[in-house]
């Protein structure tokens, strides 16, 4: 299922920085986003889609999700920013062409700061997973 809208309208990352690229599902506690390694990718080396990427790619689910209910509900897009990562684990990485699937859930929502777990999958098998802790920017 593709929610049908362009991912950029939902995310305040822009290229090159864009590391999701549809939206699967969304609801008030789980997001599922789909992304395609392509070569150009700025943490490709090596024929490989690196940490970093992972990790961004885990908090832009999170972030295509609060995008999606702000548009939902005709909000603007909030921003958000990394406070921390814990309980990263990287089992392996992507290689190009691969496809991610990438899923997340909020644990916790206190005033501005969410917490989600994360957990990016491609054919089936756990790329990434950690919990990540999202300060909310309502000002900007």
């Amino acid at each position: 299922m593709n929610l049908g809208q362009n991912i950029q309208d939902l995310i305040p990352q822009r290229p090159p920085f864009v590391m999701i690229d549809k939206l699967l599902h969304s609801d008030e506690k789980h997001t599922i986003t789909g992304f395609r390694v392509n070569e150009g990718n700025i943490f490709v080396e090596n024929g490989e889609f690196r940490e970093p990427g992972l990790i961004e790619n885990i908090a832009q689910t999170a972030a295509a999700g609060a995008g999606y209910k702000s548009r939902f509900s005709n909000d603007r897009v909030a921003v958000g920013y990394i406070g921390s990562i814990r309980k990263l684990e990287i089992f392996a990485l992507p290689k190009i062409n691969d496809e991610l699937i990438t899923e997340i859930s909020i644990e916790d929502r206190v005033f501005n700061v969410i917490v989600i777990s994360g957990r990016a999958c491609c054919n089936d098998k756990i790329m990434a997973q950690c919990e990540i802790k999202i300060f909310i920017n309502d000002a900007v």
